[in-house]
């Protein structure tokens, strides 16, 4: 079962939006997905806690007793949503079971900053050379300074930059319903969906 963490130890940074949206895509590609939340904040639980059950199923954690959690029967991909400042044994404890780590960022220098020292504890990890690791870019706003610094700092990482999603207030209003881009009308959202496209082809690789 591949398992997809998205993190980065700086809050704010988009997690959500992009953990609870490749949830929806891959749920709309048939496969049994659990959207498993181990920030206090639950912002992915809360947001499946509005989605309209006539969509494709997403499961969250099942809890038995002693508060072990588990994926649920049938799940065949995990999608975990990590809280700021994920370091230390919570991170450890993280990576064991991680295929693939996401990292968004926004373009501000206190983003660049989490996420370069980030980065590099991932890849000194013990499972750092077991891990696929990619970077997002979140709330990019096209031909503004803020951008191109982001995109001068991502090249010099050294990590496979997957895309960069534009400040759009789509993911708004859909985070408010519990539903993500493939939940809607294609022609709503196309510019988006196009944007989503090689992070996508990156990940099914």
């Amino acid at each position: 079962m591949p398992v997809i963490v998205v993190a980065n130890p700086k809050g704010g940074v988009g997690k959500s939006t992009l953990a609870t949206n490749l949830a929806g895509y891959l749920a709309r590609n048939g496969h049994g997905v659990m959207l498993g939340d181990i920030d206090r904040q639950q912002s992915s639980r809360d947001w499946l806690a509005l989605r309209p059950g006539s969509l494709p199923a997403i499961a969250t954690w099942e809890v038995q007793h002693g508060d072990v959690v588990r994926a649920p029967k049938g799940t065949t991909h995990a999608v975990l949503d990590t809280p700021a400042g994920l370091r230390g044994k919570r991170l450890d404890a993280v990576l064991k079971t991680a295929d693939i780590v996401l990292v968004p960022l926004q373009p501000s220098i206190f983003d660049i900053r989490a996420t370069h020292e980030f980065v590099r504890t991932v890849q000194s990890h013990k499972r750092g050379d077991s891990v696929r690791l990619g970077l997002v870019g979140m709330r990019v706003r096209d031909h503004t300074i803020a951008a191109e610094q982001l995109r001068s700092f991502l090249d010099q990482l050294g990590v496979p930059v997957l895309g960069f999603l534009r400040d759009t207030q789509n993911y708004v209003h859909l985070a408010a319903r519990g539903i993500t881009l493939w939940d809607v009308a294609p022609g709503r959202v196309d510019r988006d969906l196009a944007q989503w496209q090689p992070i996508l082809e990156w990940i099914d690789r």
